[in-house]
């Protein structure tokens, strides 16, 4: 198969459930909302490691917000609702609390879950804080030195979709690096989708296992290490490629994970130097969402 004259691989990209919450914070200006939301989102690339996949999902114009200030969704992940739960109260009261002139409000009205964060932060007010009703959402308003927190809430998740991906092999490392910002900054605009690996991209794509070390629950993928090709037996890069970055797709259901796989590709495939697209997977065990690179694009 090919798109724009690189191949697409006949393969599947292994994604797996994940719990999410999507939640709004709004702010005076974008500028405020933006570093809360990446603070918020911080340490947030894997769970293999960190204790939840987070990321910026879109802008919000004052004119689809709760109290007419811009704003940014943000989206969070984690396997389980207690430890959503958990991650959603440190990381709002130590990030976004803090953060001056910020509102944050529930962005996952049709929920399965709902955690009470918002009632739980009220309690930082000392007595002085106060329920009320905004626009239909029932907030609590916290006096602080910047003048008031308000939050709503409750804060809903549901079950979603984890580890949609797509492989870029490039000729060379920088414009797979180009060919992967492109994709990045078009996954942006799929709502409801994040990228949350360091900049939407990763540089150190991952197998569930370890050839060398026994007590390793992840190592390099060397299949796809450009510097390994001419080391290893069962290499699967081309010889012309010696770039490879990886896109990691997260979202609130197997549907918009594809429609940013999709986004994605179509993206990065327009870049000169782009050799294949492939994706990740490991024969099926991993995950139970085999999302099909032909099938995502229409092919």
């Amino acid at each position: 198969m090919e798109l724009e004259g690189v191949e697409i691989e006949d393969t599947f990209a292994e994604a797996f459930p994940i719990k999410v919450a999507r939640v709004l914070i709004t702010a005076v200006n974008e500028k405020w909302a933006m570093i809360a939301a990446k603070e918020m989102t911080g340490f947030g690339t894997s769970v293999i490691m960190c204790p939840a996949e987070a990321g910026i999902d879109k802008i919000a114009s004052p004119e689809e917000t709760p109290d007419g200030r811009p704003g940014v969704y943000v989206m969070m992940c984690t396997f389980g609702y207690k430890a959503l739960d958990e991650q959603l109260l440190a990381r709002i009261g130590q990030c976004v609390f803090t953060c001056p002139t910020t509102a944050v409000f529930n962005a996952m009205p049709e929920s399965e879950k709902e955690f009470n964060t918002g009632f739980k932060l009220k309690f930082f007010g000392d007595g002085f804080e106060s329920e009320e009703e905004l626009n239909g959402r029932e907030v609590v308003r916290v006096p602080i030195m910047g003048g008031e927190f308000v939050m709503e809430k409750n804060m809903g998740a549901k079950a979603g979709v984890a580890g949609g991906n797509i492989f870029i092999l490039a000729k060379d490392q920088m414009a797979a690096l180009a060919a992967a910002e492109d994709a990045v900054a078009a996954i942006l605009e799929v709502e409801s989708t994040i990228t949350p690996f360091t900049g939407g991209v990763v540089a150190s794509g991952s197998k569930p296992s370890s050839n060398a070390y026994k007590f390793m629950h992840a190592s390099i993928n060397e299949k796809y290490c450009p510097t390994l090709k001419d080391k290893i037996e069962d290499s699967e890069l081309p010889a012309d490629v010696n770039g490879v970055f990886e896109i990691v797709i997260n979202g609130v259901s197997e549907d918009v994970v594809k429609d940013g796989m999709k986004a994605g590709i179509k993206a990065a495939v327009k870049v000169p130097g782009v050799v294949k697209i492939t994706a990740g997977n490991f024969g099926g065990n991993l995950g139970k969402y085999h999302l099909k690179l032909k099938d995502v694009l229409g092919l």
